[in-house]
């Protein structure tokens, strides 16, 4: 588990995440949660994420994240923005579980055409509108919305 500000600074990792991305407390702690990222991530997600969160929604995705010391790691991360007595926004909370085998060959199938329309593109900012676009075209086949999908991939995986 991991909490940041509003701007994605970690302020806050359990034990778990720690040992997990193979980092000290003082590593985490003060730096940027992109920290993990994982480059056979899709842009794409994280902009979703990043739109979902930011509009005072949750969200669930299967992420794969890098450690210190070159491992990997997949898991189910559930994002929710966080907000003091005020109602003001404070930050996010990512708790992650383990997610089964078939569930990660699932994910991973949509995060390889979800690369693969980044790769055709000049830069940034086009990298990720294709990757988005291709998120999206997997959705509209499938006629499931995001949330749908993740919980479709999730459902079949533990049935």
């Amino acid at each position: 588990m991991t909490k940041t500000d509003p701007a994605g600074i970690i302020t806050y990792a359990n034990e778990t995440f720690l040992r997990m991305s193979a980092l000290a407390e003082d590593e985490a702690v003060g730096a940027p949660h992109n920290l993990i990222r994982h480059p056979d991530m899709p842009r794409g997600v994280y902009r979703l994420m990043w739109e979902t969160i930011r509009s005072g929604q949750e969200l669930f995705a299967y992420v794969v994240n890098l450690a210190a010391d070159g491992a990997h790691y997949w898991v189910l991360a559930h994002v929710t923005p966080s907000y003091d007595a005020a109602g003001r926004l404070v930050g996010y909370h990512s708790n992650r579980r383990a997610p089964r085998r078939d569930a990660v060959a699932r994910a991973e199938e949509l995060y390889g055409r979800m690369r693969a329309a980044e790769a055709g593109q000049a830069h940034g900012r086009a990298a990720v509108d294709a990757s988005v676009r291709a998120l999206d075209d997997a959705l509209a086949a499938s006629g499931q919305t995001y949330d749908e999908l993740v919980w479709a991939i999730t459902n079949e995986a533990t049935a």
